[in-house]
């Protein structure tokens, strides 16, 4: 017995999709149903565990055993749920197979991650279908899953589950749904089997599973907390904006957008960006300066605090203190007020949470399938709120002892103060202190270097400020961050941030010019600068953009710099640095809207269907480097894996230490240049913090 290959179907009264698998599978009334498997590509067999079935001695020890390979689609699920389920019903066999609390994950193979590498979809259902494989998943199974494997709603007529007994033609066809699944998985291996993941890939993936079943601590009083706190604020708010707009429910977008037309502020859309437009200060009219004095200035404010009358509403429209148009700029500055709320932040953090205070789980290996980089699940700590508070940790205490009034009294928004702690409901274990650690500039440092721009690389390994360094280049002055023509940098800022991947005007504006203070007339010269500053980084991209089509149009490998370009068997092949693949599904070339060439593959859309994307040099650049970049982190992840990595963000590490480790020890060892890399200039900086925090 070599290889098994598994598919399970579970039990439990844990929202998995809110929870995550470890907090589904560590609920009491956790059971695995079915267990299908197949031994070394046999025919598959299905134990009906749920009806009293048992699992074969030799299965068991397969399981637990470190020289058999297991085999499943999402293998953490069921890495995960066997875990518990072995722990309970064979302990002494569990315990020869553990890392901890769970079983070694370096004996599991993942077939969505084959998959992911290849840059197919990432659902059984669609990855059959792309690859046309001869066995599909049926098309029944998530209603069957609906009955048997979650809880009936609490009616005295109805149980609370659904047991093979209830309806046996249905767990008949289920059962011949879980072995399907096995087939199903079984013949999309066949159809990748041209393409095997390499064995360095697999211990990556293993070092992923480690760190998601170790998990991060959750400081639940701070949690539970923030949730009865912003429930009081927003009960608040929605009385202030009752109290003035009169309104049944003034969080209604169609009802408060018709309460604004009707005030004389029609406004197409209420998102965030609208409502900040609105919002900002308008200068007062002669008449007004003539007329009111200083009282037509305070038609410019947006107060988030009213008293007496104007609190109640019973001013009526034109006559309040501020007149019909502050009334308007208070509503709209409320109702920006309950959209800062970060509340669901805090309630994924109580979903996911596991008994011993941990959430696990929270990183999907070869989530963006583009370039290998991970993708955020559960409570999504891609996207954190970055905080600004002075007294972060005052501000925390305030609200683990749940004093809204003194939050009240001391900052002008409970909701902005709860917003910006959701970071620092992440804690380290007792006795221990997180070490946060992150490159600096990193996709700027693997752009420059790939591309050869010399004169970037010398402002890296001298630790420059880029920005200054790019905007003396641009516009041939010497420009210091506090000194010199300072006012360039913010030019040479967003000229870095947005035209790295062959961005113009559009770029600029997207990565907010505009709103930084640049005229549109500067846009285009600015540009034209940042490129000849650039030379050899532009002439990169059409070098790429070359190598791509002579692989895709005469199927000739060829290089640029330490890159890679091949196409075999339906597939687009970009080789790393590091020697990991990009690949592009059934690629050719096509014509742009612009009447040139360019080259179209499929792929995951911006909608999430699979469909034909265009790319060109520059975005291929960018895949590249981003992948790189991801490489980096994944060898730094590895040099570091005694530390007790906890969670890792785009190009962060957040480690769990004990008190007398040293933050400048970890980021050396960060900063340690890959040997596929030589003479990358990289740099790491970090901190200590008691709890999760952007210094």
């Amino acid at each position: 017995m070599k290889n098994l290959s598994i598919d399970i179907e579970t039990y439990s009264d844990t929202d998995l999709a809110k929870a995550g698998v470890y907090r589904y599978a560590e609920s009491p009334a956790f059971a695995i149903l079915l267990f299908g498997v197949s031994i070394d590509g046999g025919p598959v067999r299905v134990y009906d565990l749920a009806c009293g079935e048992a699992l074969p001695a030799e299965l068991v020890d397969a399981l637990v055993s470190r020289d058999v390979l297991k085999w499943a689609y999402n293998a953490s699920f069921e890495r995960i749920c066997l875990s518990r389920w072995l722990c309970k019903t064979h302990p002494g066999s569990f315990r020869r197979g553990t890392a901890g609390a769970y079983l070694a994950p370096e004996s599991w193979r993942c077939t969505r991650v084959w998959g992911a590498t290849l840059g197919l979809p990432l659902s059984l259902k669609n990855l059959g279908a792309v690859l046309h494989a001869g066995v599909q998943k049926m098309t029944e199974g998530q209603a069957l899953i609906h009955y048997f494997c979650k809880p009936c709603r609490k009616t005295a007529a109805t149980p609370l589950r659904h047991l093979p007994s209830d309806a046996p033609e249905k767990w008949a066809l289920f059962k011949t749904y879980n072995a399907r699944d096995v087939e199903a998985e079984q013949a999309i291996q066949q159809k990748l089997a041209n393409f095997p993941v390499p064995a360095a890939l697999w211990e990556e993936y293993a070092l992923d599973q480690e760190i998601n079943d170790r998990g991060i601590a959750i400081d639940r009083t701070l949690v539970t907390q923030a949730i009865a706190l912003e429930a009081r604020a927003r009960a608040a708010l929605m009385g202030r904006l009752k109290a003035l707009t009169h309104l049944e429910n003034p969080n209604s977008v169609p009802q408060l957008k018709t309460w604004l037309a009707n005030h004389g502020l029609p406004l197409a859309h209420l998102d965030k960006k609208a409502v900040g437009e609105a919002l900002k200060p308008q200068p007062p009219s002669k008449r007004d300066q003539q007329t009111h004095g200083a009282k037509a200035s305070m038609r410019s404010l947006a107060p988030l605090r009213l008293e007496g009358r104007e609190a109640a509403g019973d001013f009526p429209s034109g006559s309040s203190p501020m007149g019909a148009s502050g009334r308007v700029r208070t509503v709209l500055a409320l109702h920006q007020e309950l959209a800062k709320s970060s509340v669901k932040k805090y309630q994924a953090m109580a979903s996911a949470v596991c008994a011993d205070g941990r959430a696990r789980g929270m990183f999907q290996f070869y989530g963006a399938t583009r370039t290998g980089r991970w993708s955020g699940r559960l409570i999504q700590m891609q996207n954190l709120r970055r905080n600004s508070l002075p007294d972060l940790a005052e501000a925390r205490a305030l609200v683990r002892e749940g004093n809204f009034a003194a939050l009240e009294l001391l900052y002008d928004s409970v909701p902005e103060v709860l917003s910006q702690l959701v970071r620092t409901a992440f804690v380290p274990r007792k006795g221990c202190k997180f070490i946060v650690a992150d490159f600096s500039a990193i996709e700027a440092r693997v752009l420059s270097y790939l591309a050869g721009e010399t004169w970037r690389q010398n402002v890296f390994a001298e630790n420059g400020d880029i920005y200054c360094a790019a905007a003396a280049r641009m516009f041939g002055v010497p420009v210091e961050k506090h000194g010199k023509n300072r006012a360039l940098r913010q030019k040479g800022k967003i000229a870095e941030l947005a035209l790295g991947y062959g961005g113009s005007v559009g770029a600029l504006k997207a990565m907010g010019a505009l709103g930084m203070g640049l005229q549109e007339g500067e846009l285009l010269p600015l540009v034209d600068a940042w490129r000849e500053a650039n030379p050899h980084i532009v002439a990169y991209w059409w070098a790429v953009d070359r190598a791509v089509k002579l692989a895709v149009q005469q199927h000739r490998a060829n290089n640029v710099g330490n890159l890679r370009f091949a196409c075999r068997s339906g597939f687009l092949f970009i080789t790393l640095p590091s020697g990991r693949k990009l690949a592009y599904a059934r690629p050719r070339l096509g014509t742009n809207r612009f009447g040139g060439t360019s080259v179209t593959y499929e792929g995951l859309g911006l909608t999430k269907t699979w469909e034909r994307l265009e790319s060109y040099g520059p975005k291929f650049v960018e895949n590249i480097v981003q992948a790189t970049s991801r490489d980096i982190l994944m060898h730094a992840m590895q040099t570091l894996r005694h530390a007790r990595i906890c969670a890792h963000v785009h190009d962060e590490l957040l480690l769990e230490c004990g008190n007398d480790a040293s933050v400048a020890d970890i980021c050396e060892s960060m900063s340690q240049t890959p040997p596929w890399l030589p003479g990358l200039p990289l740099r790491a900086d970090g901190y200590a913090c008691p709890f999760y925090q952007k210094d």
